[in-house]
């Protein structure tokens, strides 16, 4: 893991984000309006209003992330340039959930004064600005200071984050509890910077001072304890306890922002009936979630990972809450705003999940309650959920510069800042990683498979089952530092002697009318792909991916011959997953049927929107021509004419339109204009079924390549078994990325047949 953060970081170029031109600069004329003389014309704007630099410049979606390394992460005093790492990823954080711009910026100052006085001279830069990793308690005059002197939203995420994540998530456990604010006991373990926002905001939800204990490091924060600071001042008890465990005792919740394993199941036994605990210490929890849900039966539980429920996590937070205060040009984050993002988060978590959320996290259906207390980082309904909420409150509250008047309007576009395509692999890992499967890698011998295969162990992705010689595989193992002890398979090994002729047998029955002898069904077992596919068949392997070093066409024939069509299924397909700003793109056929009939496109249309529900999403499809609606009665375009038409009688559900040229599908201004009938108008087109295996195949390597758009696949479509095929000289990433979608065909077909 170690090694493989480091290559992370370093390639294919050092760090985490970079800047991109928004602007043409091809031609001569390109530049001369970027820069000089062009350029002039926006500043002599900006100089006569200077509000216009939010027209004109990046400043209104533009976040500094300002730290000087004093508390970073688990890691301490680490100082500005070991800090830049994680600044990089907060930055790369607000781009991907968000949609916000950020540069990252490393102050060589533990000085207050001086701190402040850099940030205050960069902050025309910036839109709002994020402070982050900065001790306590010189962060909480830091950002005292910044935000009574800018009039920027000024925030710093260490603090407020947590505060009002985890105070959305007690507000729900709460009501869960059937408690009420005013009467809960809360005990809280940390009195940093964290600690301290946190059971503020908790008290702007009505718990009361009295009823809160806090302990440090020395133990309980009692009133007749000397030295303390201000802050640990206003949360100084009068009650006779000294440590942790007195403080637990008939407590009703318990939130932990300290260190990991300093609250026993023995303490949590004290705690008052259907106790409410957030253990949120980073890495390991002040208790694990096993030890707490075995010691209480009645307990509410959050922990700050992922692979329990009730992960109370920043990022449901301050990517939406700068989000909407830069929408309206706030020219602040006041505590309305703090207090209007966590009812929003709460009310959230009661609503009904989409399924696309349930599908990520492997759930038949996710329902407010004990276990889900708040919404999952992978809901798409944060984006355009939590920033209204935000940019509202400012303007109740009356600092905001930029007031929002359509509301629809605004809502549209941000649901349309979640195009980026990257967020499905993040889903597809989630969901892959909910049942492991074992999963064959058929050429395991190659360094980059090998590669890929390590990644999918170490991300809990699958469980991989290498196949090939096992002498140079360990070789191969040791020099990428692939540890773990996994499966090692080659077919012509003596050791696989009897299940290779086993095989063989299986093989000869269904392929002896074809000319196979057994003789040659045993030679033919000796090859990878052929055994592979066979223990995928037999049940020694849930699902397989190979063609890595082989031509496709060779790779494809043993797979049906040996795995066969589904029911009901008259060809197999293939579709790409092209990962684009505008989202996910699905284009099919891209690898098997050469000219497909109308039969064919209608049955390919059909087993791709399948797949695309499988994520989640709702298919739109365009069935793509040269020519728009009949404008021409070639062949080409007729067979297509006639699968709509199939499709629209026999699936009238079924959202699909054409023939239609591409463009018309992406500019819907144009599409409403000249086809008004048409039943893409109003839809975003996602699903692009091709005319023949020449458009398809073209398409998707020009996007690939002429535009950088991450591709997944090609998926086979149609086999009664998960087998995936590689496009030749495929990447690291494509696979790993394969293998996952492997993993989640092994579950649907393992759903089915349980059905």
């Amino acid at each position: 893991m170690n090694k493989e953060a480091l290559r992370y970081h370093e390639y294919p170029k050092p760090g985490k984000i970079e800047v991109v031109p928004t602007k043409k600069h091809v031609t001569q004329r390109d530049l001369s309006l970027a820069y000089s003389p062009g350029v002039a014309v926006p500043c002599l704007e900006i100089d006569k209003n200077p509000d216009d630099v939010y027209k004109y410049t990046a400043k209104s979606n533009l976040v500094g992330v300002i730290s000087n390394g004093t508390a970073v992460l688990g890691l301490g005093n680490i100082g500005p340039l070991a800090s830049k790492p994680v600044m990089e990823g907060k930055g790369l954080l607000f781009k991907i959930f968000a949609d916000i711009d950020v540069f990252d910026i490393e102050v060589d100052a533990t000085d207050i004064d001086k701190f402040i006085e850099t940030v205050k001279a960069i902050a025309p830069t910036f839109g709002g600005i994020n402070l982050e990793d900065i001790k306590a308690p010189e962060a909480f005059e830091i950002e005292r200071r910044l935000k009574e002197e800018l009039d920027i939203p000024v925030m710093h995420d260490d603090q407020h984050g947590t505060a009002i994540i985890s105070a959305a998530a007690l507000k729900n456990a709460v009501e869960i509890a059937g408690k009420k604010m005013n009467n809960v006991k809360l005990v809280v373990s940390g009195a940093g910077a964290a600690a301290v926002s946190c059971t503020k905001l908790y008290m702007r939800l009505g718990l009361k001072p009295e009823n809160i204990v806090m302990c440090d490091s020395k133990g309980v924060i009692r009133a007749d304890r000397t030295n303390l600071t201000k802050q640990k001042e206003q949360f100084a008890t009068q009650r006779n306890l000294n440590t942790l465990e007195e403080a637990m005792v008939d407590a009703d919740v318990f939130v932990g922002l300290s260190k990991g394993g300093i609250v026993s199941a023995k303490m949590l036994k004290t705690m008052a009936k259907d106790p409410i605990v957030f253990a949120l210490a980073n890495p390991d929890p002040e208790i694990d979630y096993d030890t707490a849900t075995a010691a209480r039966k009645d307990i509410i539980m959050g922990t700050g990972r992922s692979d329990y429920p009730n992960q109370i996590n920043n990022v449901l937070g301050f990517p939406f809450i700068f989000r909407g205060a830069l929408d309206v040009r706030a020219t602040g984050i006041n505590e309305e705003m703090k207090l209007a993002a966590v009812h929003a988060i709460a009310d959230l978590a009661k609503e009904s999940v989409p399924e696309q959320v349930n599908i990520v996290y492997d759930e038949v259906n996710l329902t407010f309650g004990k276990e889900y207390i708040i919404p999952k980082p992978f809901d798409p309904r944060l984006i355009y959920t939590i920033p209204p909420a935000i940019a509202k409150a400012a303007m109740d509250s009356g600092i905001a510069k930029n007031p929002i008047t359509n509301w629809k309007k605004y809502k549209d576009d941000l649901m349309e800042r979640l195009g980026s395509g990257n967020k499905l692999i993040r889903q597809l890992h989630n969901r892959a990683k909910s049942y492991k499967k074992r999963i064959v890698f058929a050429e395991a011998d190659h360094l980059d498979v090998l590669k890929a295969a390590q990644i999918v162990h170490d991300e809990r992705i699958g469980i991989p089952i290498l196949m090939g010689d096992a002498e140079i595989i360990n070789e191969l193992k040791e020099e990428i530092g692939f540890t773990a002890n996994v499966e090692i398979i080659n077919p012509k090994d003596k050791a696989e002697k009897k299940r290779r002729f086993a095989f063989a047998e299986k093989y000869w029955q269904t392929r002896q009318r074809n000319g196979i002898t057994l003789l040659a069904a045993q030679k033919i077992m000796r090859e990878r792909n052929y055994f592979s596919a066979m223990m995928v068949n037999e049940g020694y392997a849930d699902a397989m991916i190979t063609g890595y070093s082989r031509n496709y066409s060779s790779i494809v024939k043993p797979m049906f011959e040996l795995i066969g069509k589904q029911e009901g299924i008259s060809r197999v397909a293939a579709c790409n997953i092209m990962l684009t700003k505008k989202g996910p793109m699905f284009l099919a056929d891209t690898t098997i049927n050469i000219n497909p009939n109308t039969e064919q496109l209608a049955n390919i249309t059909q087993m791709t929107c399948n797949l695309v529900k499988l994520f989640g999403l709702q298919p739109n499809v365009a069935m793509l021509s040269f020519s728009n609606f009949g404008a021409s009665s070639s062949k080409e375009t007729q067979k297509v004419s006639e699968a709509v038409q199939y499709i629209h009688k026999n699936h009238p559900n079924v959202v699909v339109d054409g023939p239609v040229q591409a463009d018309f599908v992406f500019n819907t201004d144009l599409l409403k204009e000249k086809f008004p009938f048409s039943k893409l108008n109003g839809k975003k087109g996602n699903v692009l079924i091709f005319p023949n295996l020449d458009s398809a195949n073209i398409t998707y390597k020009m996007m690939k390549e002429l535009y950088q758009a991450e591709s997944i696949g090609p998926i086979m479509l149609g086999f009664k078994k998960p087998v995936h095929i590689l496009q030749l000289g495929a990447s690291v990433d494509e696979m790993v990325n394969m293998a996952a979608i492997a993993a989640i065909d092994a579950q649907e077909k393992t759903k089915s047949r349980k059905k």
